[in-house]
């Protein structure tokens, strides 16, 4: 499931990590029965292993010590608008899409 970070859930996440939002520039994946907390490479990775062949696959790259998967992580992320383009607007969630985010 989603939740922004402005969201109530996003908010207790914060305040348990001490996150500085101000820093934060990348998806975070939270574990609630490990309490566990990752970010960049590790967290898109993690959430890998739960999508459909071939895609799971990636989650192999896990392997790779994490600063090299985050410098990798952060090249994609500094170059995704020039390689894929930027949208003028949000898409607007289906109804399916809208039922895996927690408000």
């Amino acid at each position: 499931m989603f939740a922004p970070l402005q969201s109530n859930i996003g908010n207790d996440i914060i305040k348990k990590f001490s996150i500085d939002t101000t820093k934060t520039d990348s998806i975070l994946l939270y574990n609630p029965i490990k309490e566990t907390l990752t970010y960049k490479s590790t967290a898109a990775l993690l959430i890998t292993k739960h999508l459909g062949f071939p895609t799971n696959l990636l989650a192999v790259f896990l392997i790779t010590p994490a600063f090299i998967r985050n410098w990798v992580y952060n090249f994609i992320a500094k170059n995704r608008y020039k390689w894929y383009g930027k949208k003028e607007s949000c898409m607007i969630p289906t109804p399916e899409l809208k039922s895996k985010f927690i408000a």
